[in-house]
């Protein structure tokens, strides 16, 4: 009679996934290499738990190609890029440059939706934790928030010569003054209005309820390009690199 075998063959785990490539080419923007990364878990309080996505440049890390003004590819004409001045609440230096070195070490699948539609078919998606939406072929996003339960997702490029006005449809378009705001919703958008902290509400806008109501995005879903006006005051740690006039409205 054989003998049974002792030592127990151990079986393979299929590793777990940190996200996806969404899309790898050339941005609508200005034609240079960019990556579109969803990644599938965040620490996020403001979101909650959300799938987030990610536009930065693929031949440069986010760090570098900020200092360098590169990050126009992902964040075109964005008046708050920290290059120049600006409020952005991104801390480059952290996940964005963590997920572009993931990506140089491989580390994320092409998305293929036959195979990895089920991970986000369950799940909420932010469109633009870092970079501009409508620097991605419309198509790649429009494509994503079918397949999701829900998104969110904001523009700063509405005045951008290569702005796809599809993302009108998806996305709010960030305002920076009421003026702005109005202006905006006049083209049929509907608008995410960063004000100061003395400024008042239009008729047609809420406060963010993040702000109002302590409720995270995965809760809320307002911002969908579709539903509410919203308006939120300037917050981050470079808040008071916000430049803007505002013109204070009544509410």
């Amino acid at each position: 009679m054989r003998k049974l075998t002792s030592t127990k063959i151990k079986t393979m785990t299929k590793p777990k996934e940190l996200g996806f490539i969404l899309y790898d080419g050339p941005s609508v923007l200005d034609g240079a290499p960019i990556v579109v990364i969803a990644t599938l878990s965040t620490s996020n309080r403001k979101t909650g738990d959300m799938v987030q996505t990610w536009i930065i440049r693929s031949d440069i890390d986010p760090v570098t190609s900020s200092k360098m003004g590169k990050d126009v590819s992902i964040c075109g004409n964005c008046p708050h890029r920290q290059n120049t001045g600006g409020a952005c609440y991104v801390n480059i230096g952290q996940a964005p440059n963590q997920i572009y070195k993931s990506y140089i070490r491989g580390r994320y699948a092409k998305f293929d939706i036959e195979l990895h539609g089920q991970y986000l078919s369950s799940r909420k998606v932010r469109l633009g934790a870092y970079g501009d939406p409508s620097a991605v072929p419309f198509d790649i996003f429009k494509t994503i928030t079918e397949i999701a339960q829900s998104h969110t997702g904001y523009t700063h490029q509405i005045a951008h010569k290569n702005f796809d006005k599809r993302y009108l449809s998806i996305c709010q378009v960030s305002a920076d003054t009421p003026k702005q705001a109005l202006k905006y919703q006049s083209m049929g958008a509907k608008t995410f209005r960063v004000a100061l902290p003395n400024d008042g509400l239009f008729d047609n806008e809420i406060e963010c309820l993040a702000d109002s109501k302590g409720l995270q995005c995965v809760d809320c879903g307002l911002c969908d390009g579709q539903t509410k006006n919203i308006a939120i005051a300037v917050h981050g740690s470079r808040a008071s690199s916000f430049k803007s006039n505002l013109i204070a409205v009544g509410g």
